[in-house]
Parts: structure tokens; C-alpha cells; sequence
């Protein structure tokens, strides 16, 4: 370890695509590919509150250690919200922006976040990163959706534990739909038929498209569904068409279009990232509003697609007490923050000690409605 060299990178062009990805193992939205096109479309730098601030470790020319970092002005885009944090600062006076955060933009999916394959330098790129924050007076520091092993580091750096809850969904070796929905309640089961069968009544039919095989009008379809959906609401959507096209010409084959139509006409669509045995609902929107449309577009087309290529989980995405009832089952999801004021830190890890008593309440809650049969 003498002979390693942290620095702090605004961005990934300098770094070699296959050096990046040699630490990262095989997490799609950590791959360099997905990062770098999230630089290169300009969705991150500039002023969209996401300033790249990569840790890299190397020995020599050769590296062995990297942190995806942005530094924010803002708490968009995270899925674990310190609003109220950031709020309390502003009352006391204090300045909560710029913060320190490892994490994916706009990507609430669990993953590795200190990449190196030697647990000695993960450690040391955890004490670098907050050696970062300090240095810089950063109010604090959040990592946002670890894995496991990556947790522990950081609660052995020094940083409070903060859990959340999504919804997956897991294949128990099912053989198809019908037989995954033969392990699920009676009156759940019912549910789920009696809503596939009104899409059919409809006329709607779809195409699920490997996205490298799709077309730029098939991507422009499912951008402006979108769009639509964020317009309704009166916002912007937080990616640019420039990023699909470029996820389509870099991990094309790793992306999973779902288009509805009716009559001939394209009325919604979907996509989902395909992450080694993992499928990452993320986008969908419509141009019209179909009873049952959303739950047939995002959940049971993907979920069939699932089991007829073996995958062994489908996540669903951040929030969704409806997804229990479709199949999909509460899980626990994992962050980590430090914050530089003492007063404030003590204040949070007394509002988190009670906020997990309540999540783990919630949880337990959840698990009692299970969609699934008692075995």
C-alpha cells in the first residue's frame, strides 16, 4: 500500500474503460460504460448538481481502486431523502450543500460502491473519501445503496447505518407465469388474472425488445412515454434522449424495451436494465391512461421475461407498497452517511436509531401481506 497514489477525477475519459471495469465485477449501472455515458450526454457535471469527483487508487500506471463520487448541490436523483436534514442545517444557519455522495445517478439500485478486489484497499479508499469531505468542507457524506460488504466498511469508517425498503421480486425456479402465480393466495391470484385478462380485452399486445435490436424511433417512443410521465407532474425528466441512445449503442444488449400497442398504435413503454442475473425496472410512461396498463407494462411482462431466461431477481424499484400485491416481496436496502457537524451527527443517528426501529416495524408489517402462500 506505500506505493499507492489517491486522486480525486471530474471525470472518466481519462481512465481506460477495461482498467474501470476489471475492479467493478459485473454491476451494469457501476460499469464504466453506464457511468461515462451519464458524463458524456452532459445528465451529470455542468449544472445539473452532480459534479463527478472520482476517487481513484494507482499503483504506478495500474489501478487498483476506485469510488464513483459526485459532489451535489441538491438531494435530487438519490431515492434516500435528507430533505429534513438539509432543512434543519438551512434553520441553524449552516450551508448542507455541496455534499459528498457514492452512489449512481437517478439509479436506486443496490450495488458495490468501493471497487477494488483487495479488502485492504477498500477500507482505504472508504478513510480517503472522507478524508475528501473533511478536506473540502463538505457538510457530510453519503453512500447510498452498498452492498454488504461495502456497508461494513463504512460503518467501520465511521459512518451511521440507515436502512430503507424496496420491492423485488425472486425466481423460485418457476417454469412460467401461470406457474409462478399457482404459489401466490388465492384471492392475489385472482387479482392478477382478472387484470392480464382486461389488457387482453383490450386489444393490447406487446413487444419486448432487446435494445440493441430496437430502433431509434422504438427508443424515441418509449423517451417521449417517458417524458410524458414527469410532464403530467409538472417537471423535467431527469435524463436526456442523448443517454438512451448512447446506452443503446454502448450496453444495448443489456437493456430490455417493452412497447404496448393497440389498434396499431404504440399507447406505452418501459424499460429495464439486465445486470448479470438481475433485471433493474427503471423508466416507463403511456400516452393514454388504460386501467391496469401500468402494472402489465412494468411488472408482469418483465416478470414472465424473467422466468423464460432464468433471471434470478427483478427489482422493481424504490418505493411501491402496490408492487407486494403484484408479486414482488419487501426487502431491506442499506445506506451510509457522515456528517461533519458533531451536534448534527449526534442529532441524526438518534433520528435514525428511531426511524430503523420504525423501518424494521414496517417491514415485519409488510411480510405479514405477503402475496404468497404459507408453506
Amino acid at each position: 500500500m506505500n506505493n499507492v497514489k489517491f486522486d480525486i477525477v471530474n471525470s472518466l475519459s481519462g481512465i481506460k474503460a477495461e482498467d474501470w471495469n476489471s475492479l467493478n465485477g459485473d454491476s451494469l449501472v457501476t460499469s464504466y460504460d453506464f457511468l461515462s455515458a451519464l458524463e458524456d450526454t452532459e445528465n451529470v457535471g455542468g449544472n445539473s448538481g452532480w459534479s463527478p469527483a472520482h476517487l481513484i487508487a494507482t499503483d504506478g500506471d495500474k489501478l487498483v481502486g476506485a469510488a464513483p463520487l459526485y459532489i451535489k448541490t441538491h438531494s435530487y436523483g438519490e431515492f434516500i431523502f435528507d430533505w429534513a436534514w438539509a432543512d434543519a442545517y438551512h434553520r441553524s444557519g449552516l450551508d448542507y450543500y455541496p455534499k459528498l455522495v457514492s452512489a449512481v445517478p437517478f439509479t436506486p439500485a443496490t450495488g458495490p460502491r468501493l471497487l477494488a478486489s483487495d479488502p485492504e484497499m477498500k477500507h482505504s479508499l472508504a478513510s480517503a473519501t472522507l478524508a475528501f469531505a473533511q478536506d473540502n468542507k463538505l457538510s457530510s457524506f453519503h453512500c447510498l445503496y452498498p452492498e454488504l460488504d461495502d456497508l461494513q466498511i463504512w460503518g467501520h469508517a465511521g459512518c451511521l447505518m440507515r436502512k430503507s425498503i424496496q420491492f423485488h421480486w425472486t425466481n423460485q425456479d418457476y417454469e412460467n407465469f401461470e406457474h409462478f402465480l399457482s404459489f401466490m393466495k388465492s384471492a392475489k391470484r385472482k387479482k392478477i388474472k382478472q387484470e392480464r385478462r382486461r389488457i387482453v380485452d383490450d386489444g393490447i399486445t406487446f413487444d419486448v425488445i432487446s435494445g440493441d435490436q430496437a430502433t431509434d424511433t422504438e427508443w424515441q417512443f418509449f423517451y417521449d412515454c417517458y417524458h410524458h410521465t414527469y410532464a403530467i407532474r409538472g417537471t423535467n425528466p431527469y435524463l436526456n434522449f442523448e443517454f438512451f441512445l448512447e446506452l443503446k449503442k454502448r450496453i444495448g444488449k443489456n437493456t430490455l424495451l417493452i412497447i404496448a400497442t393497440r389498434g396499431g398504435k404504440r399507447i406505452a413503454a418501459a424499460l429495464n436494465l439486465l445486470s448479470n442475473d438481475k433485471i433493474l425496472g427503471r423508466y416507463w410512461g403511456a400516452n393514454e391512461y388504460v386501467p391496469g396498463l401500468h402494472f402489465e407494462t412494468c411488472y408482469y411482462q418483465t416478470i414472465e421475461y424473467a422466468i423464460q431466461h432464468s433471471y434470478r431477481t427483478f427489482e422493481g424499484g424504490a418505493q411501491g407498497e402496490h408492487k407486494l400485491s403484484r408479486g414482488l416481496e419487501v426487502v431491506a436496502t442499506n445506506s451510509a452517511h457522515w456528517l461533519a457537524h458533531p451536534q448534527f451527527s449526534d442529532a441524526v443517528e438518534n433520528f435514525l436509531s428511531r426511524e430503523g426501529t420504525a423501518i424494521s416495524e414496517y417491514h415485519d408489517s409488510l411480510t405479514t401481506r405477503a402475496p404468497f402462500k404459507t408453506l
